[in-house]
């Protein structure tokens, strides 16, 4: 959910933003451990202020992000964005995104009760056509950190994977699918794929020994 595609991709998240996440993030947590009717009614409250201080500055409606902030079960804890990092013949599989018309790496939120390397071949398989094996971990990256402001904390796990089958077809969240040359791509889609995130398969690419980025 975004609040404001104005809002500066360059910068940390505002101070106003940190409060209300924090704000929501302690009273979903709240709720979900809550006994007593008192406690609870104090927690909802406390939700209402967070989507009235995100309303404030975003134009957004209160009630609509509220009932979004009471949609979220249980003990807080960061959404898992996972992509997956194609290259063949030196050039870079992206995928050009239906909402934005962007391009970006395969991928997307990760499903409860599946494994991390098993969700991004998939993803991969969904967006883009191709069957793909994860074969190392590039990055860890705090997804809230570069691009758009996103309300909903979140991590980006980006694996290096090879194509081992299938071929090149859009998808219900896709438009195209294409191989680009490195220093030749289209314009991304942020926060989905940064530059930052390229940069770093670059120079797993011409170091394999290379460690693991992380945040």
């Amino acid at each position: 959910m975004t609040e404001n595609d104005a809002l500066d991709p360059d910068r940390q998240p505002p101070q106003w933003l940190e409060w209300a996440r924090e704000i929501q993030a302690l009273c979903q947590t709240g709720l979900a451990f809550s006994t007593g009717q008192y406690d609870v009614q104090r927690y909802r409250r406390l939700m209402e202020i967070a989507a009235e201080i995100i309303s404030r500055h975003t134009g957004l409606e209160k009630q609509r992000l509220l009932e979004t902030f009471l949609r979220q079960p249980g003990y807080a804890t960061p959404k898992i964005d996972v992509r997956g990092a194609v290259v063949r013949d030196n050039k870079l599989l992206l995928v050009q995104e239906k909402a934005d018309g962007h391009w970006c790496m395969p991928g997307g939120w990760a499903d409860v009760g599946e494994v991390p390397s098993a969700m991004v071949a998939r993803e991969v398989l969904e967006e883009s056509g191709f069957v793909v094996v994860p074969r190392k971990v590039i990055g860890v990256y705090d997804a809230n950190r570069l691009g758009q402001l996103e309300f909903f904390h979140a991590y980006k796990i980006l694996f290096l994977c090879e194509i081992t089958g299938g071929e090149a077809r859009a998808s219900d969240e896709t438009l195209a699918v294409d191989f680009f040359p490195f220093d030749r791509l289209p314009p991304l889609s942020s926060p989905r794929t940064d530059p930052r995130h390229i940069e770093e398969l670059q120079a797993h690419l011409n170091d394999p020994s290379r460690m693991v980025a992380f945040d």
